[in-house]
């Protein structure tokens, strides 16, 4: 937790992912896909009794590892649509990886052979 950062006081669980756009060279595509792998073996069925207000109450604190070269065309829009429920946060950092696919398919959208790698980490509490 960051000092002075009052968003998000009370944690329950923090869950990690990772996901990648081998085709594309897409922020966002990877950037949803990390966040689905950090949430997606897990259910909170017990959050109306931990948290007061429920699911409305809820808040995630993302934190998104994204190589700076692909930063500009992140869309948070698309990516916080990953999350069913609570209030999200995000905070954007220079991390994640970029890696040679091997081949640059202009059919898939390729502009390069980059293929983007994003981390996330999921801080869900209230």
């Amino acid at each position: 937790k960051k000092e002075n950062d009052e968003f998000c006081t009370n944690v329950l669980f923090v869950e990690c992912g990772f996901g990648n756009d081998s085709h594309g060279q897409s922020s966002t595509k990877a950037a949803v896909r990390a966040c689905r792998n950090a949430i997606e073996f897990n259910s909170i069925p017990s959050i109306n009794r931990l948290v007061p207000g429920g699911y409305d109450k809820l808040k995630l604190d993302v934190i998104l590892a994204v190589p700076p070269k692909y930063q500009h065309n992140l869309d948070l829009k698309s990516v916080e649509s990953v999350f069913p429920y609570g209030k999200v946060k995000f905070t954007i950092q220079d991390g994640g990886m970029v890696a040679p696919s091997g081949i640059a398919i202009d059919s898939l959208g390729d502009t390069n052979d980059d293929m983007v790698v994003v981390c996330a980490s999921v801080t869900v509490g209230y």
